[in-house]
């Protein structure tokens, strides 16, 4: 399974009041192993920064003067999320962005949904913990990941925190992109030090499912019986 974790820096907060994407990352995942393929790029908006905005970012106009236009980099992007599941916090805001970029393109319009399955983490955290704060913030601080780094918001930063976060409330299986220093190409040296060791006799440990991980398996299985008419095989074994 392919998936791109998504995320994008803007002008300001209201694409359809003329507001543009300013920053683009994405970090690939393969069978929820970081591959090290990414996408980044900074824009031109042709537009002034909100102050709100910058003091989230700390990009200014002037940084992006020289930077390429959406149009230039519309094709790459594309081609990189095609065929892929993409993963966003708060998805609804990345993807408006992007359709009204997509929009200005003289081009038919096929909006982002269309083209890529879309898993949205924050409706996803708010079905694991219900009435909680769940920004991205908040979940580095309930799974443990590490978001030190995060003094300003970035797209590419965000995207490999969000990675981490992602893989830590959907299996237990965190650390494989910010852990590595950042690289990614290091996921199959991660995966290795994860194995569990045997311990002397020749017995292996047997991890057990944290209540995290229990809550999220619940979940699914919520959801496998609501799209099978109420069923769940899985919960008659």
């Amino acid at each position: 399974m392919r998936q791109i974790i998504l995320d994008t820096e803007t002008t300001g907060l209201e694409a359809d009041r003329g507001h543009r994407i300013i920053e683009i990352g994405c970090v690939e995942l393969a069978n929820r192993r970081v591959t090290g393929r990414r996408f980044h790029r900074y824009l031109n908006p042709d537009r002034d920064i909100d102050e709100g905005a910058l003091a989230v970012h700390g990009i200014t106009r002037a940084q992006l003067e020289r930077e390429p236009r959406f149009p230039e980099i519309a094709d790459e992007l594309l081609a990189f999320c095609e065929g892929a599941e993409l993963v966003i916090h708060n998805a609804a805001f990345d993807l408006g962005f992007l359709d009204a970029e997509l929009k200005r393109l003289p081009r038919e319009f096929v909006p982002m949904a269309t083209r890529c399955r879309v898993l949205d983490t924050l409706v996803l955290a708010r079905e694991l913990h219900p009435g909680q704060r769940n920004s991205l913030d908040a979940l580095c601080k309930r799974y443990g990941v590490d978001n030190s780094q995060r003094e300003l918001h970035g797209a590419l930063l965000d995207a490999m925190i969000l990675a981490d976060v992602y893989l830590a409330m959907t299996g237990g299986q965190g650390a494989l992109a910010l852990g590595e220093g950042h690289g990614g190409d290091r996921a199959s040296d991660s995966t290795e030090n994860a194995r569990p060791r045997a311990r002397r006799g020749g017995a292996l440990p047997v991890p057990r499912a944290s209540d995290v991980e229990l809550a999220a398996h619940e979940s699914m299985l919520d959801r496998v019986a609501k799209s099978a008419g109420g069923s769940c095989l899985f919960r008659t074994l």
